[in-house]
């Protein structure tokens, strides 16, 4: 089994619209069972199989993680929509995508759909710099740069970094001058949870990721917890598992280029 590391670099073009990209392969059916992590981004999945079935999928957040069998033989490139990218790209709310995984031919968008014609046919390993050629002319024309700005500033100011825990959703409305209502749509909108569903998931992917690396005490407050019980209940909450069961399974993480079912 081979999985690739995140693209070292990112073509400037995609910088408004892509988070992040990385390719991935799975040369033999990986061992085990893999975990599918709660996540609060919207993903565009190229990927193909050893029958050579291509797909071009939008995968929406997921907010409960889920266990899945690896299979042999697919190949991915996944694109980590910046928030704010779903509905000029995709032509829908990112909440019309919350638990989903559609092909873009089934969107309403016509940039959903021409995207994925361009793409469809490429090698995914190679597919980066068309991606950067025909993305950004698609989406030439933002609906609402400031509205996408405000989101953004919301979303990383919720999110954990290596050296603060996230913000409360009350100071990130006051701070931004908007309304906790406001800000709940400008989530549904564009990143397809609710600030605090994203503020939980965050939270609970930064702890899966340093699970093992300091005692949960230390991590619950790191990571912006009030205390180990909280941490705890949010865990066994999002990810069907207590955080100590987790580590002892170490279930790895799997893409959506293993997990996805379109339908």
């Amino acid at each position: 089994m081979t999985i690739a590391e995140p693209l070292p670099t990112m073509p400037e073009a995609l910088r408004p619209w892509i988070a992040e990209a990385r390719t991935m392969s799975f040369d033999e059916p990986p061992e085990g069972t893999f975990v599918h992590l709660p996540d609060a981004v919207i993903k565009v999945v190229l990927r193909v199989t050893g029958e050579g079935r291509r797909d071009v999928l939008a995968v929406g957040p997921r907010v409960r993680a889920a266990y899945h069998e690896g299979k042999a033989h697919i190949e991915c490139l996944e694109l980590r929509l910046a928030p704010g990218t779903a509905r000029p790209l995709l032509g829908v709310a990112a909440a019309g995508l919350t638990g989903r995984v559609v092909p873009l031919d089934d969107l309403p968008g016509g940039a959903a759909r021409r995207f994925a014609h361009e793409v469809r046919w490429l090698d995914p390993r190679e597919a980066l710099p068309r991606v950067a050629e025909v993305l950004p002319e698609l989406l030439a024309n933002p609906a609402d740069p400031a509205r996408t700005a405000l989101l953004r500033a919301a979303v990383e100011a919720l999110s954990v970094r290596m050296d603060r825990g996230p913000a409360h959703v009350m100071d990130v409305a006051r701070e931004l001058a908007v309304s906790e209502r406001q800000l709940r749509n400008l989530f549904t909108d564009g990143v397809g949870v609710s600030p605090k569903h994203y503020a939980r998931i965050d939270r609970v992917r930064a702890l899966a990721a340093r699970a093992g690396s300091a005692g949960w005490s230390e991590l619950a407050a790191a990571v912006g917890y009030f205390d180990q019980s909280h941490m705890t209940t949010d865990f066994r909450s999002l990810m069907g598992v207590p955080p100590r069961s987790f580590l002892t399974g170490r279930l790895p993480a799997v893409s959506p280029c293993q997990a996805v079912r379109p339908g």
